[in-house]
């Protein structure tokens, strides 16, 4: 068990000696998913000594090249280290037939079947969910279709107060129902209430993963309370109208993000080769939202 996000690219279009272009790894309750693949993706996952075939789900936000170029060659990894499992990728509808195509052209069939799930940045939805984590997508405004992500845990169960429920003896049976929030009922007709035996379940964390776009404070509904938020901070303030017309965010922006999105922590990202240093992005997004942190290749937070 345990959530965590492993940046494995921090920079934005140009990857330069200490930004490789977009990608982040997430482990989640033993769900293993990526976010993103530019180029270089699979080394930067044996960088960080990330076992590429744990990954079974890939979510691609956009058809930048940034964020996708290095799909094919994680994929044909996959392959040749002898992968058998089926692997998920959803993203825009053109990414299907891109991957394919090269695929094909390579003329070696694949040892495992994809599935492809068509998510084009028009509407916000659940698009998986068993009974350890949630993953919706949402909009973002950016020059071309873009998803913005949530992975959130499901809601955990009550725990059990065991002094209380071993000083009753409480039959064993009752505590998978007193952690639904049912009450049990023994053979002898007496009733135990799940109240009297449980406490507040443990703290679920959701992360919000919010790749290229302007400032749009539509988004501040899906990501809204996230223990954790990655925002775009292509630009600092000197390029405010750079980031206008591209139709990507400031620091400042982001910060802005986060703090009327009551988020806990804020991550920047995407960062512009321009910028040699980070300290400007720091400054400027720290004075409307402390808890800022700009993210390097290779760091790791964990949430728990």
């Amino acid at each position: 068990m345990g959530f965590k996000v492993l940046i494995l690219g921090s920079g934005s279009a140009l990857p330069t000696n200490h930004r490789n272009p977009t990608a982040q790894y997430i482990f989640c309750n033993n769900r293993h998913i990526l976010i993103d693949c530019g180029e270089g993706t699979q080394i930067q996952l044996r960088k960080n000594k990330v076992r590429l075939q744990k990954i079974d789900t890939i979510l691609i936000s956009h058809l930048h090249g940034d964020h996708y170029f290095g799909l094919v060659g994680l994929i044909s990894t996959m392959h040749l280290l002898g992968r058998d499992r089926d692997l998920t990728i959803y993203g825009p509808d053109p990414l299907e037939k891109i991957v394919r195509m090269q695929l094909e052209i390579e003329g070696y069939p694949l040892g495992f079947k994809i599935n492809f799930v068509s998510i084009n940045g028009d509407s916000a939805k659940e698009i998986y969910r068993d009974n350890a984590i949630i993953i919706r997508t949402f909009p973002l405004n950016h020059r071309i279709p873009t998803n913005g992500f949530v992975i959130e845990e499901t809601p955990k169960k009550l725990k059990i107060n065991k002094f209380l429920f071993e000083l009753d003896k409480v039959p064993i049976p009752a505590a998978q129902l007193f952690k639904m929030s049912q009450n049990y009922v023994s053979n002898s007709g007496q009733e135990y209430s799940y109240e009297r035996y449980t406490q507040a379940p443990d703290k679920s964390f959701k992360y919000a993963y919010c790749s290229d776009t302007k400032y749009d404070e539509s988004i501040i509904e899906h990501i809204a309370g996230a223990s954790l938020l990655y925002h775009e901070a292509t630009f600092a303030n000197d390029m405010k109208d750079r980031a206008r017309q591209t139709y990507h965010s400031t620091a400042e922006q982001a910060a802005t993000i986060a703090k009327k999105a009551k988020v806990s922590k804020l991550l920047l990202g995407h960062l512009s080769a321009r910028y040699g240093a980070v300290y400007t992005h720091l400054d400027e997004a720290k004075a409307v939202f402390e808890n800022t942190y700009v993210v390097n290749d290779g760091d790791e937070i964990v949430l728990y």
